[in-house]
């Protein structure tokens, strides 16, 4: 491997906007790797670049750290993922993002009639949840669409 190709931590902090502190995690939880110096420095190839932005990317639709770990363990270790291998991996989530798109839309279509429309079980919506029925369904967003009402996503 030619050393040119190898960025310090400093340098992948920089060119990617993830602190030092994302990039030990992703390092951690097998979502990137790094070579260490003789003096114990962290070296990460030049394609973590690629692998971080791919990580944004997944986690700002709201992939789970599993699902881009997955994902990620899919891509050649030994070279640069091409346009090929991510156009690959975003084609399992284009599905989820039409879900997605069509829940928002509804919702923000109907945002004008009540905000509240019943998903919070609230009792004064007599537009939609007339008499609290939607208490019966348990707590939480039961009317607002199943995208929008995924757990929130924690973690990094």
């Amino acid at each position: 491997m030619d050393t040119g190709d190898l960025l310090t931590i400093g340098e992948i902090v920089e060119r990617s906007g993830f602190p030092h502190s994302a990039l030990r995690y992703y390092e951690r939880e097998g979502l990137i790797s790094a070579t260490r110096t003789s003096g114990n420095q962290r070296r990460y190839r030049r394609s973590v670049l690629r692998r971080l932005a791919f990580v944004r990317a997944a986690r700002s639709i709201g992939i789970g750290l599993e699902e881009v770990r997955s994902a990620l363990d899919a891509l050649p270790a030994d070279r640069t993922p091409t346009r090929s291998d991510w156009s690959r991996l975003s084609r399992s989530w284009r599905g989820r993002l039409d879900e997605q798109i069509d829940a928002l839309t509804a919702l923000r279509d109907g945002l004008d009639g009540c905000i509240g429309c019943g998903c919070l079980s609230m009792t004064t919506c007599r537009l939609v949840n007339p008499d609290d029925a939607a208490a019966a369904y348990g707590d939480g967003a039961r009317v607002l669409p199943a995208a929008l009402r995924r757990p929130p996503v924690h973690g990094r």
